[in-house]
């Protein structure tokens, strides 16, 4: 029996309107309008109608459906009645305000009754829910139904991009021991600029390395971004491509579609999983390999996890100069090695010292992003890979986040320093017309 088939046993609908617990009545009254209005609509039909007159068609309807009930109810409750129902038969029930904040960042369904969200880098538990599994089954079959995919005990995990660009993982039983589990992460419509990161209430990094990682993506340096989950990787990849030439042809590579790049000439590419039958899979490595035929002049890869890295490095080294990538690494030291991992996925024989002047010969930069434990985003460190000595490679760090301490209130405390060393690629910036001040790499400048 499919999940869809399961979930018609019985209406689900939130148990929370407002952030304020609704009463038994509430939610009877609630579960009758609902199915009635289900019986009442041909939705597919509906479909085809613009957002705003499909809303008003339901809210109408449940005017109607309301004079007819002896359940009184008063202004409120009419306004959540049909905002509540709205949601559920046009959207995704109960996560639509969730979804509707554009401070929640991540939206974490850890079972039907426990929802939480991340704000400003720091998790807290919300007052919404579901009213029961096999509701918050309903929404996860409805979300995945959006693109195409499906989810059931034969295949009870999904990774799925919403419309709006937000990546969707979803896992149930009997994979989750203790009920179907969600989570959300959600992306700016707007998407953040450079200025953001460098504003009061982020301060992710300092003018002088803003002004210096424009200049290196502009002179097409090749660089990739490391740091864990959630340090901010994918926004400074997108923030970093909106500074390449309009004139430029550009390809895009990833697991689920998050780049939203500005310029007019893009090539937007997404991997594709295999079929219930374990085949039609597409995976990065191929993605890349095609995308070598495709006259790029960038190559930006969403983030690069496996045999694909190979494929890469020799693109950055055959011309494709200038291409971004990023990758789950602790340290600048740990991406590369993590790298070298990868290259030997690809089971080519090739010997340690190989590997390793490949990735030397390809990258120039390494940019770690890092959340600290206040939950804010900060650039750490920017080190430049100067070659090889031996069998080792050498990297020098050019500008980093020194932490002094932490505050009363656990706020992490420190400053922004050049180390004093001057980079190998200024002449590579000279070539291209670019010029940094003498106090960029100041090691006496120190920003708060």
């Amino acid at each position: 029996m499919s999940l869809r088939e399961k979930l018609n046993s019985g209406p689900g609908l939130s148990a929370v309107a407002g952030g304020v617990a609704q009463s038994d009545s509430y939610l009877a009254l609630k579960a009758r309008i609902h199915m009635g209005l289900v019986e009442q609509f041909d939705l597919v039909a509906l479909e085809g109608a613009a957002p705003e007159l499909r809303r008003a068609e339901i809210a109408s309807s449940i005017e109607r459906m309301l004079e007819t009930e002896a359940t009184p109810v008063n202004d409120i409750e009419r306004r959540w009645l049909i905002r509540d129902i709205q949601h559920e038969m046009l959207g995704f029930g109960p996560l639509e305000l969730l979804m509707a904040d554009p401070t929640v960042s991540d939206i974490l369904v850890n079972g039907y009754d426990q929802v939480y969200v991340e704000r400003r880098g720091r998790l807290e538990r919300t007052a919404v829910c579901f009213s029961d599994e096999k509701h918050l089954l309903r929404i996860i079959d409805k979300i995945v139904s959006l693109v195409g995919r499906r989810i059931d005990e034969s295949s009870p995990m999904v990774d799925a991009r919403l419309p709006d660009g937000s990546r969707v993982n979803a896992i149930i039983p009997p994979i989750a021991i203790d009920g179907a589990m969600m989570s959300i992460r959600r992306f700016a419509h707007i998407p953040l600029k450079m200025s953001n990161l460098m504003s009061d209430e982020l301060k992710s990094l300092t003018p002088d390395m803003a002004a210096l990682l424009e200049a290196l993506c502009k002179a097409k340096v090749n660089m990739i971004i490391s740091g864990g989950t959630g340090a901010g990787k994918t926004t400074l990849l997108n923030i970093l491509s909106g500074y390449i030439p309009a004139d430029e042809r550009i390809v895009t590579i990833e697991d689920a579609a998050e780049l939203q790049l500005q310029q007019p000439h893009v090539v937007r590419l997404e991997t594709r999983p295999m079929n219930i039958e374990g085949r039609g899979e597409i995976n990065q490595r191929a993605l890349v390999r095609n995308a070598l035929r495709m006259r790029p002049d960038r190559i930006i890869i969403g983030e690069v996890r496996g045999m694909e890295a190979i494929d890469m490095l020799q693109a950055m080294n055959t011309g494709h100069e200038g291409s971004l990538t990023t990758i789950h690494a602790n340290t600048p030291r740990d991406a590369l090695a993590r790298l070298e991992n990868m290259i030997g996925m690809a089971n080519l024989n090739l010997s340690l010292k190989a590997m390793r002047q490949q990735i030397a010969s390809a990258i120039t930069v390494v940019i770690q992003a890092l959340r600290l434990t206040d939950g804010k985003r900060k650039i750490t460190s920017i080190q430049e890979i100067t070659g090889m000595e031996g069998d080792v490679i050498t990297m020098q760090e050019i500008m980093g986040f020194r932490q002094t301490g932490v505050g009363p209130t656990g706020e992490v405390e420190g400053h922004f320093q050049a180390t004093g060393v001057r980079p190998k690629f200024i002449e590579r910036l000279r070539t291209f017309g670019l010029q940094l001040p003498e106090h960029t790499f100041d090691p006496q400048r120190r920003v708060f």
